[in-house]
């Protein structure tokens, strides 16, 4: 029991020691007065609570997020199988693969609401990208992390490719495909974000856009804060599913052991 309590009273300090950080730097108004109390910040916080309008945003935010991953889940997945089983495509695709890895779907959202506008489908779109090519890489690395004896021996036994498929490859690259998800999923929300605030999409970035613009700051850091909470659930929920689904591996085993 001493040892589970000591990480959460830690972690509680920790917090309570940068509220105070906060509120000291705003009553000292170190930041020229752009930074609220918190005690300002607590009021906006019931009062978007309250409100359906945050309810439609978060909604928003939440939904393109999570349908962009899926997406991209789906298409890098299948993707990454494709690449990772066959070098003619694997060659083939490398350079252009190894290009695209640094260049942030931010890049092109200029380009991107040129073409579909400030709306969901825009920033749907740049989720997508954002976390397929995340995804695709990782399962790639699975599916060339699989044991080749075992690949050999399920050949040896008659097995047709398809069924190699699901018995062999897919265990062995599925820690990296939730590895990516896991990592993808806060991305995913902070994408959907940036195009709500820069790009004018839906959700609550363009409510962040819209406090700042009008200088609206308490409301502005309650959307900070909340967001932030909204990326420790997105977190938390790949995590749960990630252990549930790998419930079986070596590392999880070992982990509940």
């Amino acid at each position: 029991m001493r040892t589970s309590l000591k990480p959460t009273a830690v972690g509680a300090a920790g917090i309570a020691s940068a509220l105070l950080i906060w509120q000291l730097a705003a009553l000292s108004r170190a930041a020229g007065g752009s930074l609220p109390q918190l005690g300002r910040v607590i009021g906006e916080l019931g009062s978007l609570v309250g409100s359906p309008d945050f309810w439609s945003a978060a909604g928003a935010t939440i939904g393109i997020a999570l349908l962009g991953l899926a997406a991209a889940g789906v298409c890098g997945v299948t993707v990454g199988i494709l690449v990772g089983s066959f070098e003619p495509v694997r060659y083939a695709t490398r350079v252009v693969l190894e290009f695209l890895k640094p260049v942030p779907p931010i890049v092109i959202l200029p380009l991107v609401v040129l073409v579909l506008g400030p709306t969901g489908e825009m920033s749907w779109f740049l989720v997508f990208l954002g976390c397929l090519l995340p995804i695709t890489m990782q399962t790639v690395d699975g599916v060339h992390s699989t044991d080749p004896v075992a690949r050999d021996t399920a050949r040896s036994y008659g097995m047709p490719p398809a069924e190699i498929l699901s018995r062999i490859v897919l265990p062995s690259a599925l820690p990296y495909i939730g590895t990516a998800v896991r990592v993808t999923a806060p991305a995913s929300l902070i994408i959907t974000v940036v195009a709500g605030l820069l790009g004018g999409g839906p959700g609550l970035g363009q409510s962040l856009y819209l406090a700042q613009a009008g200088g609206d700051y308490a409301t502005m850091y309650a959307l900070v804060v909340i967001l932030g909470v909204l990326g420790l659930l997105f977190q938390a929920a790949t995590r749960a599913a990630e252990r549930r689904l790998l419930h079986w591996h070596e590392s999880y085993r070992e982990a509940v052991h």
